[in-house]
């Protein structure tokens, strides 16, 4: 199939253009989305059938793909239906012509359904450069949503996401009508600047600019209405600076958060692609950024557009061996950061052809390698800066990360197995590595995944040494079998870690987790036990957050099943206190902590599956198996039938 058929096949707005921009051809839908007929369109420059405001962009746009044979993305505003614009991320590549065989250029809408926040950067990058902020108000869900802007603007709303009856409530009574009516106006596309006084919740005054516009997020996607904030107080209070800061760094972790959220549900290389050149520069607050990927040892580069086309020019299609900090950092898989045009020349003195420098202005560069050193060089980003910006250490580890995630996706992608595999990575490196030595225990323990989705989970296990030279064991189990479900678990482990560190008591260790749990109000609950035991006598204090019985196996072939007392499961019910018990592990007997997966099944009920596991575990203490074997025993008869749910084990002896 050629491009004339691809481009009349495709169910989404797609242009086929001349190398100087003039319109070969379009489809239905294109037409369509300017609002023209198909035949007014064909031989017109496709800059020219945009409206005025998105003129400059359109032509930027086609330009970028026209001058460095390299893919281009933009976020540009058709006209929408009712006068309300539709915000859409359009991509330019150049292809050849069905019929001449000459190179042509391939405009079309992306699919930005699973990514509407992507459609949102323009906005909040010119909102923050004016310094103003920027709420979005979702009319279904009668909600404001803070997207960023100027920090000071973000103490108005301590929460990202706020209920409007919060916001009118702070409003002066009489502005409210007014305020009101501006944001249900039905008639208003953008409308003017109306003042506002406003309350905070520590009584601080002032005096607000707002401005509303409506728009569409993509061509299926639900219309919203943002709001535009000028302050106009002439002074901050400390608290009001203090929770902008602290609103902005929530900002920074949700975009964070974001971002490594796309790189890891990215399915195809363009969608990665879609992911770095949209959210990179946003995250970092960078002036620009591109993707470099290694193509047989040569570079492909893809921008968002916001770079001088005359360097893109210059790096696409370099050969790793040539002497750049782009292929220096591919080579080596260590980051490069350059502070301005002397440092650049001074360290790559042979390559004055080749610098990453816009013509007429200086600037620091960053270029952070996709991938770790020795693997198979992959690619890297470059981010820009102004002159003499150097990142500081935390901002360039986390630059790294989500790098080393971004490599991570990008082999996945092309082994067609990046969503098993990412998230299998991701369950490994949340469960812990027992210690290797617990002084006075012996301690073993067991995992498998679910047989349902992905091989991933959320039962954990863990064991570490308290500061009073006590050892705490917990396990335990998130709702779930997917990679929310690891994330919840992984924070919940870090989160005992933590207070265990202060409290030794695993009651008051259950209850603050449970209380953090609720306040950060997580997706997920959570069943936990959790034990501290002493070394040097056996004596354990022992809690329970809704998880199922432990089991305690004898020398003589005995076993009893131990229900703990506690609470409910975590991050439920806030104010819980999680009761405690006090008893001792024997020398001649073993624990058995396992999750319900171990003991209930489709065929097979909780009191069953306790007393088959208990059998099996008292048979093996008679049998003077070691914890190791122990546990191996256990989790091979849980294996043996149809499990659908995760099963974790954990055997604890004296040693």
């Amino acid at each position: 199939m050629d491009a004339l058929d691809e481009l009349h096949r495709s169910a989404c707005p797609s242009a086929l253009l001349t190398l100087d921009g003039a319109v070969h051809d379009l489809n239905a839908a294109m037409a369509a989305a300017l609002g023209r007929p198909a035949e007014q369109c064909r031989g017109r420059d496709f800059g020219g059938l945009w409206p005025a405001s998105q003129r400059m962009a359109a032509e930027n746009l086609v330009a970028h793909a026209a001058r460095a044979a390299a893919v281009a993305m933009r976020e540009l505003e058709f006209p929408g239906r009712d006068g309300v614009p539709i915000a859409s991320l359009l991509e330019a590549r150049q292809v050849k012509d069905p019929a001449g065989g000459k190179q042509m250029m391939w405009v079309r809408v992306l699919d930005a359904r699973n990514d509407l926040t992507s459609l949102l950067i323009p906005f909040r990058l010119a909102t923050a450069a004016a310094g103003l902020g920027l709420w979005m108000y979702s009319p279904q869900k009668d909600q404001m949503e803070w997207l960023g802007g100027l920090p000071s603007l973000a103490a108005l709303i301590p929460d990202p996401t706020a209920p409007m009856s919060r916001v009118i409530s702070a409003v002066h009574p009489g502005d409210r009508e007014a305020f009101w009516q501006l944001l249900h106006s039905t008639s208003l596309q953008q409308s003017p600047w109306v003042r506002v006084r406003y309350h905070t919740l520590h009584g601080g005054r002032h005096r607000l600019a707002v401005q509303v516009r409506r728009l569409q997020l993509g061509f299926d996607g639900p219309e919203r209405i943002f709001v535009v904030v000028r302050d106009d107080t002439t002074q901050e209070k400390r608290k009001q600076q203090a929770q902008a800061a602290l609103t902005a760094e929530r900002q920074r972790a949700k975009d964070t958060a974001d971002f490594s959220s796309a790189l890891i549900t990215a399915a195809r290389e363009q969608e990665l692609q879609q992911v770095v050149l949209t959210r990179l520069a946003a995250t970092f607050g960078a002036s620009g950024a591109m993707l470099a990927l290694v193509d047989d040892s040569r570079l492909s580069i893809s921008t968002d557009a916001r770079i001088d086309m005359r360097e893109v020019e210059a790096l696409h299609g370099l050969r790793l061996d040539q002497p750049t900090p782009l292929s220096e950092a591919i080579r080596t898989g260590k980051a490069q950061f350059i502070t301005d045009r002397h440092d650049l020349t001074r360290r790559w003195p042979n390559a004055p052809h080749l610098r990453l420098l816009r013509l007429g202005s200086d600037y620091a560069i960053s270029v952070t390698p996709l991938g770790e050193p020795g693997d198979q060089p992959l690619g890297a980003w470059v981010m820009l800066y102004p002159r003499g910006y150097l990142p500081p250490l935390d901002e360039r580890t986390l630059v790294g990360t989500l790098a080393d995630l971004a490599g991570q996706a990008l082999k996945r992608i092309r082994l067609q197995q990046a969503h098993v595999e990412l998230a299998t990575a991701l369950q490994q490196t949340m469960l812990p590595a027992l210690p290797e030595h617990l002084p006075g225990l012996e301690v073993a323990a067991r995992y498998r995944p679910s047989r349902i989705g992905l091989d991933i989970g959320g039962d954990w296990y863990d064991a570490f040494m308290m500061p009073d030279g006590a050892i705490a064991l917990e396990i335990g189990d998130v709702q779930g079998h997917d990679v929310d479900a690891a994330a919840c678990m992984g924070q919940i482990r870090v989160s005992l870690r933590a207070i265990a560190a202060q409290e030794p008591d695993p009651g008051t260790v259950l209850t603050r987790t449970n209380e953090l749990l609720v306040t950060t109000a997580p997706a997920r609950f959570a069943s936990c036990t959790m034990l501290r035991i002493d070394p040097h006598d056996g004596r354990i204090t022992g809690t329970s957050a809704g998880h199922v019985p432990l089991l305690c196996a004898h020398k003589d072939g005995s076993h009893e099943v131990r229900e703990l007392p506690g609470g409910p499961v975590l991050g439920v019910l806030p104010g819980t206190e999680y009761r405690k018990e006090i008893f001792t592990l024997e020398d001649d007997c073993a624990l058995v902590l396992v999750t319900d997966g171990v003991v209930e099944g489709p065929g097979l009920t909780l009191e069953a599956g306790l007393e088959r596991a208990g059998a099996l575990a008292a048979q093996a203490v008679h049998d003077g198996l070691n914890a190791e074997e122990t546990a191996d025993r256990i989790l091979d008869a849980a294996m043996a039938v149809d499990h659908l749910d995760d099963v974790a084990v954990l055997v604890i002896r004296r040693a």
